[in-house]
């Protein structure tokens, strides 16, 4: 045993890889990461690692070489870039006699800064005393020489170890209950929203892609947002108005490589968000070197939690940082796939909002419609979708006064039967609904 400082400012980073060197901006966004949990990185040593070792992780070359760099930088505090298992942790502890921290334990102490909401804080708190349980260990026996004062009571008493597994255990047993009850409140929320029927967008992407100042600058609210890593952790809901109709939009917690599972699962509520959507907004910062990769990482995550199957709308954010772009969107089957914007300068917002009009189906057509009697059909679906606002009968069939999405419109006039609502829609999508004359 030895005394932890209670210091831990100043970090040296230990980046295990295997093979060749480390996967390109692996030890700038793991420095960042330390960064955001307010540690100061005085060094950094990557350590190649063909087979794990059991005790340590790293071998024992590259132990020695840690401890002198850290009484060469007064580093008082490690930072491994792995999931270490407990006895791994233990014994990297007690040979550079420093406090060391993995990864997973580094993401939950940015996620305890970040969290504001009473869920938020359960969910973390839960999740830390899981990943603390694994790590407990004997400090001291002081209770086993407790002893009874009658015959067959006069055995060791319970240890200060089976003491602190118990009241553990009880601790996260209250947890899940509260968050039961909280996740009971969400889930009463959002069927109210389901029952507005308003359409639900969610903002997902990789961690300071811009998520929080896109959706400042389309709600006018005003979350928090910074150039940091898991600058935003707390859902966050408005509604905002669209061109045809209002539409939810929820800010959700940023998403990272290799992500710990015991994260995901413990944010699973707060990402029902996301997986509850009719719409995910994937934000990408268009000007980060490794954004294809990004988006393979989020999309994995997406997978994970149950929303991979979700229509996506991509939104390359931060344009201003790229020589020459302007905001633009780009169509995939004559639908918009892609905007490029600029959250932070307001460029692009009106092609963002138009292209989630479109993609929600709130541009809508409206006007008079003359079925002959062999469109019986077509009569039959548009009374389905509830577009008949109007009904007369004629000699030759029905005139109908209708109002209807516009891809609903167009996916029946693409119909065999569907000839007689080609008139009611426009070459180009309406400012305001269209009428066609009887």
């Amino acid at each position: 045993m030895f005394e932890r400082s209670r210091g831990g400012e100043n970090a040296l980073l230990i980046q295990p890889h295997a093979g060749g060197p480390p996967a390109e901006g692996v030890l700038e966004e793991f420095a960042e990461l330390a960064r955001s949990a307010g540690a100061d990185v005085v060094a950094m040593l990557t350590a190649r690692i063909d087979k794990p070792n059991p005790s340590i992780l790293i071998g024992s070359g590259k132990l020695d070489e840690a401890k002198a760099a850290c009484e060469a930088t007064g580093a008082d505090l490690v930072l491994v870039n792995h999931a270490l298992t407990p006895v791994q942790e233990r014994n990297l502890e007690k040979a550079l006699e420093r406090r060391v921290v993995d990864r997973t334990g580094l993401i939950l102490d940015i996620f305890a800064q970040r969290a504001r909401s009473h869920e938020g804080k359960l969910q973390v708190e839960l999740a830390q005393l899981r990943h603390l349980a694994t790590r407990l260990v004997r400090g001291w026996t002081h209770l086993e020489r407790q002893r009874g004062g009658a015959i067959g009571l006069r055995g060791p008493g319970e240890t200060q170890l089976e003491t602190d597994r118990r009241l553990l255990q009880k601790r996260v047993e209250m947890l899940q209950k509260r968050l039961q009850k909280v996740e009971v409140q969400h889930t009463q929320m959002r069927r109210a929203r389901v029952r507005s029927e308003l359409p639900r967008v969610a903002l997902v992407g990789y961690t300071n892609a811009g998520k929080s100042t896109l959706f400042n600058a389309l709600t006018g609210a005003e979350a928090y947002a910074a150039d940091q890593l898991f600058a935003t952790l707390d859902p966050t809901v408005r509604r905002i108005e669209l061109p045809g109709g209002g539409v939810v939009l929820a800010d959700t917690v940023g998403f990272v490589r290799d992500l710990p599972h015991a994260l995901v699962a413990a944010f699973r509520s707060t990402l029902s968000e996301a997986r509850e959507a009719d719409l995910l907004l994937h934000v990408i910062d268009a000007s980060d070197p490794l954004r294809d990769e990004r988006m393979a990482q989020v999309d994995a995550v997406l997978r994970e939690i149950g929303a991979g199957d979700l229509p996506q709308l991509r939104v390359f954010n931060k344009i201003d940082r790229i020589e020459g772009a302007q905001p633009r969107c780009d169509t995939d089957g004559g639908a918009c796939g892609a905007v490029w914007l600029s959250a932070r300068d307001g460029l692009g917002l009106d092609l963002l909002r138009e292209a989630l009009g479109e993609r929600l189906g709130l541009r809508r057509v409206a006007g008079l419609a003359r079925l002959p009697t062999s469109a019986g059909r077509l009569r039959a679906r548009l009374h389905a979708l509830g577009a008949v606002h109007d009904e007369q009968h004629a000699d030759d069939g029905w005139l109908l006064r209708i109002d209807l999405p516009l891809v609903e419109a167009a996916r029946l006039a693409a119909q065999p039967d569907g000839a007689p609502l080609q008139p009611l829609l426009p070459a180009t999508a309406p400012e305001h609904p269209v009428e066609s004359p009887a």
